[in-house]
């Protein structure tokens, strides 16, 4: 589930995606390959539930206790799996979060904050103190970046990818310089920052928005309502 994170300045891209050569670069034709297999996934694992329940039914119809017990672990692998992607990203002031953990300094939270508040557009900064995600626009899409890990709505505004990775070295890092040094490695290199980060979700942005936060969820419409615009 976590990859070391990329480091913004390495020339030409990030130094940890070089590095990283058994992986296929990502680009946006990996992005749709990703999305339908995960798609595909998905469908299989409602018609491996779905139809064994629908056949018990059908032959014994007093069995319908049974078969919606078998259905609801189909569907319980398809929350999980959403579930994960939207707690990957970790807003800051999360339950998880830096600022939260104990012997957080409360001093260096604030100017974590503020440094990350002078790299936003004044938008951008009030989304981010509101939500606690950093919004990032990109080649493929719109990016909303956390302490732990990033979410792509992909243009368009239907599908999001979620991505989780690890500050290396972070230590006691403040939330605020997690989502800085995470931001600045995507406006260095978006390709790069996914081909390092482990994808753990991909599919329609509605099924990660039931499961992000309450407070974290106006960045995710935000960014759906920004992806969705032309050009």
């Amino acid at each position: 589930m976590e990859a070391a994170a990329p480091a913004a300045g390495a020339p030409g891209g990030l130094a940890e995606a070089a590095a990283l050569h058994w992986r296929e670069p990502a680009s946006a034709r990996t992005l749709r390959r990703d999305g339908r297999r995960w798609s595909a996934w998905n469908a299989g694992v409602a018609v491996t539930f779905g139809l064994p329940a629908a056949l018990l039914v059908a032959i014994e119809p007093l069995a319908a206790p049974a078969a919606l017990i078998w259905s609801a672990h189909g569907f319980a692998v398809l929350h999980l799996q959403a579930r994960r992607g939207a707690r990957a990203v970790v807003p800051i002031g999360a339950p998880g979060s830096a600022v939260n953990r104990p012997g957080a300094d409360p001093h260096a939270e604030r100017v974590a904050l503020g440094l990350l508040g002078d790299l936003l557009g004044h938008r951008e900064r009030e989304l981010a103190i509101r939500t606690g995600l950093a919004l990032q626009r990109g080649e493929p899409g719109v990016w909303l970046i956390g302490e732990e890990g990033a979410i792509l709505v992909r243009c368009g505004g239907r599908r999001v990818d979620c991505f989780c990775v690890r500050v290396a070295e972070a230590g006691e890092l403040p939330g605020g310089d997690r989502v800085a040094h995470l931001l600045l490695a995507v406006r260095e290199d978006e390709w790069g920052f996914a081909t390092v980060a482990n994808r753990n979700f991909s599919g329609s942005w509605r099924r990660v928005r039931r499961r992000l936060p309450a407070r974290a969820r106006p960045a995710l419409d935000e960014a759906q309502r920004l992806a969705r615009e032309p050009g």
